[in-house]
């Protein structure tokens, strides 16, 4: 696995070095432990939508996504209906895949029965966190952890959730800190996940 050292003299992951809202992703977001339910839930459902596109694709449309789906409020999108799907479709601002569409609407009610169950989605999706480990020299699509997350999930009755969306998901949320040894973000992301580890013992 490479490191790219950009003209502004830091060091970074490869894949955030280009083009800059990518270094913004990786420099910002990306492993930095999240615990807001609505960007969990933001979160998961985008992985469900890049399936089988860039998350580039996705990412210059965030915005576009969070005005379309109310700020991925769960409350507010499990109550979407058929008016709701259409307009969606009609966006062009967004992927209009009807059968990802209905899987944030379903995915938002399952969310709300986890809310139920554990209080808030942070505290069931950081029981799945992995801990903190040697910097990884190969970035696996899936591991054990984001196997049996995934199943869990299915089993709860979520959709668009597989392995390897899964865990994009926990690398993006910090769950897994999955950048590279030299990163310059590497160890600020395991601090604050030894932080927030601690606060959830």
């Amino acid at each position: 696995m490479e490191l790219v050292t950009n003209e502004d003299g830091i060091t970074r992951c490869w894949w955030g070095s280009e083009p800059e809202i990518y270094r913004n992703y990786h420099d910002i977001e990306w492993g930095h432990p999240v615990s807001d339910d609505h960007r969990l839930f933001e979160k998961i459902c985008l992985e469900g939508f890049q399936a089988g596109l860039s998350w580039l694709t996705i990412l210059r449309k965030r915005d576009n996504f969070r005005s379309a789906f109310v700020g991925f409020d769960p409350k507010i999108v499990a109550e979407f209906e058929e008016p709701d799907v259409a307009r969606l479709l009609a966006d062009a601002g967004i992927v209009r895949h009807q059968g990802k569409i209905r899987s944030t609407i379903n995915n938002a009610d399952r969310a709300l029965d986890l809310i139920d169950e554990y209080g808030t989605l942070m505290s069931y999706f950081w029981s799945w966190a992995e801990p903190e480990k040697e910097p990884p020299t190969e970035i696996p699509a899936t591991t054990d952890t984001s196997t049996a997350l995934s199943k869990d999930l299915k089993k709860r009755g979520w959709s668009f959730v597989g392995p390897t969306t899964v865990y994009a998901f926990m690398q993006a949320m910090g769950l897994v800190n999955d950048h590279l040894a030299g990163c310059h973000v590497r160890e600020e992301c395991a601090n604050q996940r030894r932080h927030h580890m601690t606060t959830l013992l």
